[in-house]
């Protein structure tokens, strides 16, 4: 869903009227952790003023309408619950784009042009990666509901940066495994040129290699290419058993060529990651992804909130980093409230604190209510516990195993949680 009205909104309390609504070549990552002191240039009004930067636009578009929704259900309830500092929190939508065009760079200076105390985006590794100096250069805080790369855990990010996605060595770890598994023992891949696809490979290959498997192939591809033949070609050559595709929308443009060339997902065990694990539905022919399996981090989410999530939008399709951007949202409201003050450089030493150690909460009313009678608070959410780090990474995390049907949607085998 295009978002086309990008000015600061107040979201309406509980009850009130419907919200509307409408993982580069850049690494720039540095050898220190993110814990040093955060700038001083970003100050609070007392009004927490929440901005978005994910896709509207772009090859990680249909990531959006679940992270818009997961943003917007998490206001939607603060707000209902008195908002932070006593005044409603506002929300600004700008649209992430993708690395091909400038977007994102001027999404964020609109942003920081209106004085937002926390950007929660973007959901591209390598769209972050651009802009992250940027945001966190200019003293507010950057939380990403879908990056992994793992350059972002040693980023020199000021103590500004955060993620309630996990790095790629989990990711990473759980699909080796699975191909593995599976009786695979060689495999192709076929990688996205990124920061992402890269990172998220070099993972893969460790966890199946490990485990007694072969990588026969492994085809790194420009996503802005018109044809991919030739890397499929090299991948039909060295005939593994199974192909794991590490991509983001191009995958639509792959699957055709590789059922052309007879690389079907009956005559090979297709995997996905979570930059391509869509459903495809009626894009493609029935059948064509049958039986194709997937990874995608993020623990089950309850029917209760995709009710709440459908509330808010009621064309949602897909729930994929709805509950890790609605985690986002809530932390950063709630070390707001527990710093008492909306200046990024004040609240952002309190994100850490309130996702881990202190008295479980699970709502914003509650922990809200705790941070008031003078407790220390350990927000669990609906993405899974969090507990950051000292890195702004998730201290564990779950990453989800799907397979397709005939109808070329996916629905969830099991759940692996495990350690960073």
């Amino acid at each position: 869903m295009i978002r086309r009205n990008f000015a600061w909104r107040g979201v309406a309390v509980l009850g009130a009227a419907c919200l509307a609504l409408g993982a580069c070549s850049n690494d720039g990552d540095k050898p220190e952790t993110g814990s040093s002191s955060a700038p001083a240039a970003a100050g609070g009004d007392g009004v927490f003023k929440v901005g978005t930067l994910l896709p509207q636009t772009g090859s990680l578009a249909f990531l959006g309408p679940p992270e818009f929704a997961g943003v917007d259900l998490a206001v939607k309830e603060i707000n209902a619950a008195g908002g932070v500092l006593g005044k409603d929190v506002v929300v600004s939508d700008t649209d992430s784009g993708d690395t091909s065009t400038d977007i994102a760079s001027q999404s964020v200076n609109k942003l920081l042009a209106e004085k937002a105390d926390v950007i929660i985006g973007a959901a591209s590794s390598s769209v972050s990666l651009s802009v992250i100096d940027k945001i966190t250069g200019a003293g507010v805080v950057q939380i990403s509901p879908a990056n992994t790369s793992d350059k972002f855990t040693t980023y020199n990010d000021k103590g500004l940066y955060f993620r309630t996605a996990p790095p790629d060595t989990l990711q990473g770890r759980v699909l080796g495994d699975l191909v593995v598994a599976d009786g695979n023992a060689t495999v192709g891949l076929l990688v996205l040129q990124d920061a992402y696809g890269t990172g998220l490979a070099k993972s893969v290959r460790s966890a199946v290699e490990s485990g007694g498997g072969q990588i026969v192939a492994e085809e790194i591809y420009d996503p802005k290419a018109a044809d991919f033949s030739a890397e499929i070609g090299k991948i039909k050559q060295a005939n593994p058993q199974a192909i794991v595709l590490i991509g983001f929308d191009e995958t639509k443009k792959i699957v055709p060529k590789l059922v052309e060339v007879g690389l079907t997902a009956k005559t090979k065990k297709w995997y996905f990651v979570d930059g391509n694990l869509s459903n495809y539905g009626k894009e493609f022919p029935n059948g064509t992804f049958e039986g194709a399996k997937g990874t995608l981090p993020g623990a089950k989410t309850s029917e209760d909130f995709q009710k709440k999530l459908l509330e808010v939008d009621p064309a949602l399709k897909d729930y994929s980093y709805s509950a890790e951007s609605y985690d986002a949202t809530m932390l950063a409201a709630l070390a707001a409230e527990a710093a008492k003050s909306d200046a990024p450089g004040d609240y952002s030493k309190q994100l850490s604190a309130v996702s881990k150690g202190g008295e479980k909460c699970t709502s914003f009313q509650a922990c809200k209510d705790a941070i008031a009678a003078g407790k220390d608070i350990d927000y669990d959410g609906v993405s899974g516990p969090v507990e950051w780090n000292d890195a702004g990474d998730p201290a564990e995390a779950t990453i989800g195993i799907y397979q397709y049907g005939a109808d070329n949607t996916y629905k969830n085998v099991s759940y692996q949680t495990g350690k960073i």
